[in-house]
């Protein structure tokens, strides 16, 4: 039966195995084990006798498979062939040939497995009478949609399953169209079609809501919910595991709930939510399986090592021998394998972040026995056959010599982890390598060799770029902690001088322009949790011929800043000083721009960044005499508006008109054009929602500008997402103005406008601006976001400013880094667009301008909180 507790214990292992287990990245990919439509052997072939041989070989070659012995798994698979073939059983043969194609695929050969499932596929030819054939295609189909999902070809995979589908409602199996959806949903994830992956994963939780509580419907929204959290859907995936939870309370005591606790565990502490996920690793170390239970206490570990208090080394030395013993009474497993290398990445990771030697002083006596359960690893998995765990362990095992400073070892063992990974052909693996080689050969004096390592990293990356939220759990990628670095630490090498008085060549300033500018592309696709941009390089001389660009990055010792000025070579400067002094300062001048504090403290912050980022460059700024200054920011200055910066007389506004741009590349050449024709569509909130405060000065801002403009108005009651649509669907809008409450974030989630039924968030408001009668669509040309913020205590919140800017399609953006007073909004609004009506010749950047210098040389809000938070995103022409 479906609900057997054999098939269970298979499901939760299969579930446990693919996407639990491993350290918070643990983040579910449709996997070839993975399918809650599996059913027990022993079931199929009940009536038939002759077959109890062959469905016993199948069924230890399972058991084998759910402790992760794969080697010993083939063996028994191979068996089942050998029999059912003698036999002449195709069903039994074709279901072995499948299960091999799963265990090749676990290990990274793909043509193996493609062939077992050809050979499954031509078995099955001879049985197409056989009522349990349709299932078994359906078991076919669904592991070759993995197959080629893991090779990359999304398209190809979501036709697998389609196909797979359509044999398991021939089936009358349900839980095997609930699993072909998710797999489905996340081949659309990897193809960038998040909305059409949402809906898929919506129709499987409907049809799960509809099954009566079992273990089925356990697996079910356990497998969902956790691929809910791959899509970035927190909120959502943490409901479904909870309803997984409470499901599986209701079916008695005796049920295995530590899987479940072990992913509301992962998706807690992937919320920064520690005390909690520590809460649920324990009550998964209660079960009863005993590598659950390690790999549940190796979680619990990690996560509380990475604070490096005296308290949290103190009880990993209390652990680690309890676990080391335990590891070692484990037979050989790919499981085993993993909690090996995660328990010495718990170690490592503190070893490798530290400020300094004395905060892990204690731990480095654990050097010896670190090293030993790597070396473990590499050996078993060289045993199993195991390609990806091989070159994973061996990886580690060169960071270990890495962080002890023994850069020849370490160099060997990364070659050899990254040779494993170029034969798997797994850019995951070889991107994390070739960042290792690249810091090693960097602390060996090799920087022609450290450059072109990282390139390599690179590419790989960027060939992630897909599915970066879903590659093999055990290589997961966090983009803080392993994306990120690799941008800037290449750049960091780019802008290093052969000698303290020597010159950045041209073609190192071209290239770290280059890594900056994708560096910021690869932040929004984090973002959005897909990659969506499609971009083509282009330089500022495509654009504007009379700006220039400011590319600001902080590296660890040093303010880089590269300026961009057409028809000139680029031009460089830095300021050596530790990047915590340089964050220091944003913070002291984000918190001085409140009017509360004296202007002299206010000056003297804003005067010292002023020398860091602009006057190294003022020869160079001065000569060409630039309209306009566009930066592409980096870090915390995107919290910051430039206009505050003070180079002793006045601000910078007072010199040029400022703009910001997420990256260039997201730009397209254009022409100016004139506001005075276009129509205007305004939504405004002026009342009290969603636990915002009132806005009574919406009316007169929204009021004033619908008199300028032809404008439709959408205010408070009429200010809501339907109407909204309606209005884009009845006609041809080139800007749209609202003026309500907003929150910007680094977080997709928890960046959102306020309307008067709701919250609007990103993808929301691109589905509304795509939704026009694409006949009377011309494009945004300008989004106004009047009254909006960024998120407190966040410091990439302006990423979530960026990310409404680039989904909006619009060419230009121009919102609040912070909710000033809604009369002064009101002010500079007005005489922001009777400028552009006024004067069409002039840029937005230079409207912008002059609306802010009239609220600078008004007595009533001349300090720059008033007027300094409005910024222009995008193009500024």
């Amino acid at each position: 039966m479906i609900g057997s507790q054999r098939m269970v214990r298979h499901l939760l292992m299969g579930a446990i195995a693919c996407s639990l287990v491993v350290i918070l990245s643990s983040l579910p990919h449709p996997s070839l084990a993975q399918s809650p439509s599996d059913v027990s052997e022993s079931n199929i072939s009940e009536s038939h006798v002759f077959e109890s041989s062959i469905t016993t070989w199948l069924d230890l070659g399972r058991d084998r498979y759910e402790a992760g012995q794969i080697e010993g798994a083939i063996a028994a698979w191979e068996e089942a062939v050998q029999l059912s073939q003698r036999q002449q059983v195709p069903v039994q043969q074709a279901l072995a040939h499948t299960y091999l194609a799963i265990a090749a695929g676990d290990l990274g050969q793909w043509q193996i497995a493609q062939t077992r499932l050809d050979q499954a596929l031509d078995r099955l030819e001879d049985a197409a009478d056989d009522p349990r054939a349709a299932h078994v295609y359906g078991r076919i189909f669904n592991s070759l949609g993995t197959l080629q999902y893991h090779q990359g070809q999304g398209e190809a995979a979501i036709e697998a399953w389609d196909e797979a589908e359509t044999w398991y409602a021939q089936a009358n199996d349900d839980l095997g169209v609930l699993a072909t959806q998710v797999s489905r949903a996340q081949g659309l994830q990897l193809l960038g079609h998040h909305r059409r992956s949402q809906r898929q994963l919506n129709q499987a939780l409907d049809r799960l809501g509809t099954l009566p509580n079992s273990e089925i419907k356990v697996i079910g929204l356990l497998n969902l919910g956790n691929s809910l959290v791959a899509l970035g859907n927190s909120n959502e995936a943490h409901q479904v595991l909870q309803e997984s939870l409470t499901t599986a309370d209701s079916l008695g005591v005796n049920f295995d709930r530590s899987p479940i606790f072990m992913a509301l565990g992962n998706l807690a502490r992937q919320q920064g939510e520690v005390e909690q996920a520590l809460s649920y690793y324990e009550q998964a170390a209660t079960s009863e399986t005993p590598l659950t239970r390690i790999e549940a206490q190796i979680n619990g570990t990690h996560l509380i090592l990475e604070t490096l208090s005296q308290e949290a080394i103190a009880q990993f030395q209390t652990q680690f021998p309890s676990l080391q013993e335990a590891l070692q009474d484990l037979p050989p497993s790919r499981r085993s394998i993993y909690a090996r290398i995660h328990l010495a990445q718990a170690w490592l990771n503190p070893l490798m972040s530290a400020a300094s030697e004395a905060e892990i002083a204690p731990l480095l006596a654990y050097r010896r026995p670190i090293a030993q359960l790597l070396a473990e690893s590499v050996e078993q998995a060289k045993t199993l056959g195991d390609g990806r765990a091989q070159a994973y362990a061996m990886g580690q095992l060169a960071q270990l010599y890495e962080q002890n400073q023994q850069w020849s070892e370490s160099q060997s063992l990364t070659n050899t982890a990254l040779a494993l990974s170029e034969q798997l052909d797994a850019p995951d693996l070889k991107a994390r390598w070739q960042w290792q080689l690249g810091r090693v050969l960097r602390a060996r004096n090799d920087r022609s060799g450290a450059i072109d390592a990282y390139n390599g990293a690179i590419v790989n990356v960027q060939r992630l770029r897909q599915d970066l939220v879903s590659i093999d759990p055990e290589a997961q990628f966090s983009f803080r902690d392993q994306v990120e670095p690799i941008y800037r630490e290449l750049v960091d090498l780019l802008l290093t001088r052969d000698s303290p008085q020597g010159e950045i060549p041209q073609a190192n300033l071209r290239q770290a322009r280059e890594v900056v500018e994708a560096l910021q592309l690869a932040e929004l696709d984090d973002f959005f949790r897909e990659a969506c941009l499609d971009t083509q390089p282009l330089a500022i001389d495509d654009i504007d011929a009379n700006a220039a660009t400011l590319y600001p990055i902080i590296l660890p010792q040093r303010l880089a800043v590269i300026l961009s000025i057409p028809g000139q070579p680029l031009s460089y400067a830095e300021t050596v000083l530790p990047e915590t002094e340089v964050n220091q300062s944003l913070d002291e001048l984000a918190q001085l721009l409140n009017p509360i504090f004296p202007e002299s403290r206010r000056l003297a912050v804003s005067q010292r960044l002023y020398d860091w980022l602009i006057r190294p460059l003022e020869p160079q700024l001065r000569q060409q005499q630039p309209e306009t200054l566009v930066f592409v920011l980096d870090g915390k200055l995107r919290n910051l508006p430039m206009a505050v910066l003070h180079d002793g007389e006045g601000y910078l506004i007072e010199e040029y008109g400022l703009a910001v741009a997420p990256s260039l590349r997201l730009l397209s050449p254009s022409q100016q054009s004139s506001i005075a024709q276009t129509r205007v569509l305004m939504g405004g909130l002026s009342a009290s929602r969603q636990g915002f405060s009132a806005l009574p000065g919406v009316e007169q801002e929204v009021d004033q500008i619908a008199a300028q403009l032809s404008a439709n108005v959408l205010i408070n009651e009429t200010f809501t997402t339907s109407d909204l649509q309606q209005q884009f669907n009845r006609g041809r809008f080139s800007v749209l103005h609202l003026a309500t409450h907003g929150q910007f974030s680094s977080n997709l989630e928890e960046t959102f406008l306020v309307t008067w039924d709701g919250r609007l968030d990103v993808n929301q408001l691109t589905a509304l601006l795509q939704a026009q009668d694409p006949n009377l669509a011309s494009g945004i040309e300008l989004l106004v976001l009047s009254a909006c913020q960024t998120a407190a205590g966040d410091n990439r919140a302006a990423l979530g400013l960026a990310g409404f800017a680039v989904r909006s399609g619009a060419q230009s953006t121009l919102a609040t880094l912070w909710s000033v007073g809604d009369l002064s909004t009101a002010q500079l609004m007005k005489t922001f667009y009777r400028i552009l009506q006024e004067q069409p010749q002039l840029t937005k950047a230079k409207a912008l301008r002059e609306a802010q210098l009239t609220l600078l040389r008004s007595p009533e809000y001349s300090h720059p909180f008033h007027w300094s938070p409005f910024i222009l995103v995008g193009n500024w022409l």
